[in-house]
């Protein structure tokens, strides 16, 4: 988990990580980068820990929250992903698994009030989530309001902690710029992850995407790391991801990857 700064980047130090990020993205050789050489197949050892596996469909039943904790013991996946209702059906679910409880809060759309992001966070973690994945305020950063969205995010990761969070910067609706802000702020405040997309806007996890999330990042030392999610449904696509430098993949195919199939879901 990156060390919170007690304030936002100003802008002109944005501006020279957006500058400094776009510029090394142009020379580097792309085809030659790969961060997962150990990865051939889903029995791969560490393969299963990449995986959050997730169910965030608005009409989820009990049945198949629990089936999905079911399918991730069998799979020793890092943690189911749901949304914040089903965190203590999960927490109880998952106990003695070695599984973690993972539970988004603002989703799909990180527009709700910050202080209703923080409480959603304080009520996750009283239910048993170790990590939280929050939605970023992206009217406020497309708006160029850094110092509102670093806020926002300062104050899940302080209700979160000592649990780390990931923070979904919905790359579908920003430019490569403001891809790099985002990124930079989000480590700022705290944030372990940085993560694609929610899946619910459009767009899915993209290798450029991911490239320029770890380049944006990786001056913390590996403190933040990358996840990448939505439209990840096979071996395939994950390893095109793990390649590009993601740490962790968000998908609801997570039994089919590992089945050798394509699933069909987030």
């Amino acid at each position: 988990m990156s060390s919170p700064a007690t304030a936002c980047p100003t802008l002109s130090a944005i501006d020279a990580k957006i500058a400094e990020v776009l510029t090394a993205l142009q020379q580097e050789d792309a085809a030659s980068v790969n961060h997962a050489p150990g990865i051939t197949s889903p029995t791969s050892l560490g393969f299963a820990q990449t995986i959050d596996h997730t169910l965030l469909r608005p009409d989820a039943t009990e049945t198949q929250i629990d089936g999905l904790c079911d399918e991730a013991r069998i799979f020793r996946f890092k943690s189911c992903c749901v949304n914040s209702s089903w965190a203590k059906r999960v927490t109880d679910n998952l106990s003695g698994s070695g599984v973690l409880t993972c539970v988004v809060v603002g989703f799909p759309l990180g527009a709700m009030a910050s202080e209703a992001k923080a409480f959603e966070t304080s009520i996750a973690i009283k239910n048993g989530a170790k990590e939280i994945d929050t939605v970023l305020p992206v009217g406020l950063l497309k708006s160029s309001n850094y110092p509102a969205v670093f806020d926002d995010l300062a104050a899940t990761v302080a209700a979160a902690a000592p649990y780390p969070v990931k923070v979904i910067i919905e790359t579908a609706l920003l430019t490569d710029a403001q891809k790099v802000a985002a990124c930079y702020i989000a480590a700022e405040a705290g944030a372990a992850f940085v993560k694609t997309c929610t899946g619910f806007s459009g767009g899915g996890a993209a290798a450029n995407d991911v490239r320029l999330m770890k380049k944006t990042v990786e001056y913390k030392g590996g403190e933040v790391k990358v996840k990448a999610s939505a439209a990840v449904r096979d071996f395939e696509k994950c390893m095109e991801m793990l390649q590009a430098g993601a740490d962790r993949i968000g998908t609801s195919s997570g039994l089919q990857i590992m089945e050798g199939a394509k699933g069909k879901g987030y």
